[in-house]
């Protein structure tokens, strides 16, 4: 019980929870908060200065402090709201709001937005709105934990597919499409998979679920928003199947810059989210000065190719080097892990690399499957081809 002092220990109902944080600690699980000053793309850590390769500011917006200066210039003290003290359907609604969904409807082909607190708020609250009991969920297994958690809020019977494996979810749509007992059938994946940075093949999905009519598609673009596509408006975008795709979410806290999660959507799925989705009802709105941001990032994300060709070409050559130097590396994004396996070698592996000057963070069980532990690099715009010739060498 070295973790807490003995007056807290003395109290029998914290006895249980200090225990399972010294097993984690002995485990080598234990997770903490760790001070950290950021600049450009440089990370300093208890004065150690290294490459930031752990950031999810894949196009380097958050890092660009002339664009704080341009959006701060344009936007007057008395627009700089910074709380909407009310849910939306309160007081809430500032016109920060309406003009980012109206933004986001006229890229994304006139169909409706809707904008959530976080990504988080949004998955878990997406799916028990829409879904009851003759609803049939089937997810990817790798499908990130907030979607995880949606699914179990909701009443929803749900089946998970092997990772990727679309043949294995056709099959189970066979299998359940003609069942009675289900109305409707939401399949549940992400576009770019945050731990091994591989992606769904969405045209086939779309596809797929073009042969049954009681099919939903539930996509999460959290990792593509912004990288991909010829506006950066992700896989959906770039595989052309904007149109497709029934629940197309997405967050504003990587490549954008922000925070906060949108839904693109049919105008019906969106009014009745207004009018059954608990954490948009009982929630304070963000504040309009968010709002304001993320539409001034938005707009300057639709034009910015040359970033994402850059952030392209590196994650190619990186896939490529890692692969050569014997590591499993299913990616295809701007996410590569290196797959070490043993957690003990990719913790001191990530230790060797940071002492180099590289912020890698490795991650474990049960983050990812067992024997997978694996260096997870997370590229940006900012990183240039000499940074990762250097990296490589050390890996």
């Amino acid at each position: 019980m070295k973790l807490l002092n003995n007056q807290l220990l003395n109290a029998p109902l914290l006895n249980d929870y200090a225990s399972k944080l010294d097993e984690l600690k002995q485990q080598g699980n234990l997770r903490q908060f760790t001070s950290n000053v950021q600049q450009g793309r440089m990370i300093e850590i208890q004065g150690h200065s290294m490459l930031n390769l752990s950031s999810n500011d894949y196009l380097g917006l958050a890092a660009d402090l002339t664009l704080r200066e341009q959006f701060f210039d344009e936007t007057p003290n008395e627009l700089r709201v910074m709380s909407s003290s009310s849910s939306r359907l309160l007081t809430g609604n500032f016109p920060e709001y309406e003009q980012l969904e109206a933004s986001l409807s006229q890229a994304f082909h006139g169909r409706a937005a809707l904008l959530f607190n976080s990504g988080y708020h949004m998955n878990i609250g997406i799916l028990p709105a829409l879904s009851d009991s003759k609803t049939l969920i089937l997810a990817d297994k790798l499908v990130h934990a907030s979607m995880i958690d949606g699914i179990r809020l909701s009443s929803a019977k749900y089946v998970r597919y092997r990772h990727n494996d679309l043949n294995h979810l056709q099959q189970l749509l066979q299998q359940y499409h003609a069942d009675e007992a289900f109305e409707r059938i939401i399949v549940v994946t992400e576009s770019i998979f945050s731990m091994d940075g591989d992606e769904t093949d969405l045209a086939e999905l779309v596809r797929i679920k073009q042969q049954f009519a009681k099919v939903m598609l539930y996509v999460d673009e959290a990792h593509a928003i912004g990288v991909r596509g010829e506006q950066g408006l992700g896989c959906a975008e770039q595989y052309a199947v904007i149109d497709e795709i029934d629940l197309l979410v997405g967050t504003f806290g990587k490549a954008l810059a922000s925070v906060g999660g949108y839904l693109i959507c049919h105008p019906i799925i969106r009014e009745y989210l207004i009018n059954s989705m608990r954490p948009l009802i009982f929630s304070t709105a963000q504040p309009p000065m968010c709002m304001a941001w993320t539409d001034f990032i938005f707009q300057k994300v639709l034009g910015l190719q040359q970033q994402r060709q850059h952030l392209q070409q590196i994650s190619q050559n990186l896939q490529q080097s890692v692969r050569a130097k014997g590591f499993d590396c299913p990616s295809t994004s701007h996410i590569v892990p290196v797959i070490i396996g043993e957690s003990q070698k990719t913790v001191e592996k990530a230790v060797q690399l940071q002492q180099a000057g590289f912020y890698i963070m490795p991650v474990r069980p049960p983050t990812v499957p067992k024997h997978s532990s694996r260096l997870r690099i997370s590229l940006t715009s900012q990183v240039n081809q000499a940074d990762l010739e250097q990296l490589v060498a050390l890996l």
